[in-house]
């Protein structure tokens, strides 16, 4: 039983195509495509940046914690497909504050750059530059002015 699912599976090196496949810049490309991380501004103690995998609920605490310390300034950094995420922490962050906070936003472009490493050793690798979109949320408390 062992030789018949064996089987279904030719070499190792399949095995390996399968799992880059989404990496892949086309179908039936020689390349796996590498993303490099994208270019950050020096991260500061305000600065929380939001990712596809971060923990919503880690950084809604995070955010509280550096409020509570006193922090007057948060912002709030993400890129393309998490871009929502940091919406929604921002705006979940303004009602909680009750008003307290206010909000500004800015939207960017950024230019991220892509390895792409050949699967075969007759092949050069190359590098690709693609746009991204990105998203800072200011929250900074509010000023009562009397």
């Amino acid at each position: 039983m062992a030789d018949s699912s064996r089987a279904d599976v030719k070499d190792k090196s399949d095995i390996n195509r399968k799992t880059f496949s989404k990496r892949r810049s086309k179908p039936g490309s020689d390349y796996i495509v590498r993303r490099r991380c994208p270019p950050r501004s020096s991260k500061g103690k305000n600065d929380i940046f939001v990712t596809n995998t971060s923990n919503f609920r880690g950084q809604f605490s995070q955010c509280m914690k550096l409020i509570d310390d006193g922090e007057t300034e948060i912002i709030i950094h993400s890129l393309g497909a998490a871009i929502p995420k940091a919406i929604n922490l921002a705006l979940q962050l303004h009602e909680h504050l009750m008003g307290t906070f206010d909000v500004a936003t800015t939207t960017n472009t950024v230019d991220v750059i892509d390895d792409l490493e050949p699967l075969t050793d007759d092949l050069e690798g190359d590098t690709r530059v693609r746009s991204n979109s990105s998203v800072h949320i200011k929250l900074y408390k509010h000023l009562v002015q009397e």
